[in-house]
């Protein structure tokens, strides 16, 4: 098995490894989404005269509409549906009517799930400086440095370097690129807080870049910086698959992320 693989297992198991986790993914106090007074007058009128139409469209412009419903995503998508299907209309906006204006409002600005914050945050500790490398934005500046250094910035910024200078042969965003030793070292980073279908689909992302072709006579080295429940000892999908079919790959915690770099710049 990889090295960096039974370490990651042994630190999830055996040492402070949330409390360590928590400097690379801190959480935040979820705090409501804004809804601005004019919205909220709005909503409240339409809602008060029973104007379908209006109160649908107004409340399929939020970020996050009040009820479950297999029909709103659709709705969303196409505002015009709204006015072409008037039984779909008045069945979803029933339930509105019954639920009260005062959860309509509370629902629509509930706080974004703990998991939907995950994106940045890997990216924000890099800023950091916590590898204790050079941070750039500028591609140039990355290809030129005989000092090791890590690119960090938006995905589709990191995405186009890997495709342009390092033949990246795979459409998915990244969220590591480092240059050690002057090998690139490129991967995704993906904090797994529990099994299930979203958490299987983003360690999925995790192992295509991992297994992503490069085509480039530069030295590329890919990573998945994984975190989370795949270390925990089970029978569970993650963790067989880390164990059995990707044993030899390099999957790694972002606690040991600093190690690794130092291994590559020691070889």
């Amino acid at each position: 098995m990889n090295h960096w693989i039974k370490s990651s297992i042994e630190l999830a198991n055996q040492n402070n490894y949330l409390d360590l986790l928590y400097s690379v993914y801190p959480m935040s106090v979820n705090l409501k989404r804004e809804l601005s007074d004019s919205v909220a007058k709005d909503i409240e009128q339409y809602f008060t005269e029973k104007d379908d139409v209006k109160l649908l469209s107004i409340l399929l412009q939020q970020d996050l509409f009040p009820i479950k419903d297999s029909y709103v995503a659709f709705l969303k998508r196409d505002k015009n549906a709204v006015l072409r299907n008037p039984n779909t209309v008045k069945r979803i906006v029933n339930i509105l009517y019954d639920m009260g204006l005062d959860e309509v409002l509370h629902n629509i600005t509930l706080p974004k799930e703990t998991n939907r914050q995950m994106g940045p945050l890997f990216k924000n500790w890099i800023d950091k400086g916590e590898i204790g490398y050079k941070i750039t934005n500028s591609h140039q500046e990355i290809l030129d440095s005989k000092d090791n250094i890590i690119l960090n910035s938006g995905d589709q910024n990191m995405k186009d370097f890997a495709k342009t200078h390092l033949g990246y042969q795979h459409n998915k965003g990244l969220d590591f690129i480092a240059k050690v030793n002057q090998k690139y070292i490129v991967g995704e980073a993906k904090f797994l807080t529990d099994y299930g279908g979203h958490q299987n689909a983003q360690f999925n992302d995790a192992i295509s870049t991992l297994t992503a072709k490069f085509d480039t006579e530069k030295e590329v080295i890919t990573i998945a910086i994984l975190d989370g429940v795949v270390y925990l000892e089970n029978n569970g999908k993650m963790y067989t698959d880390i164990t059995t079919i990707y044993k030899d790959e390099n999957i790694i915690s972002a606690v040991l992320l600093k190690k690794f770099l130092q291994s590559i710049d020691e070889q």
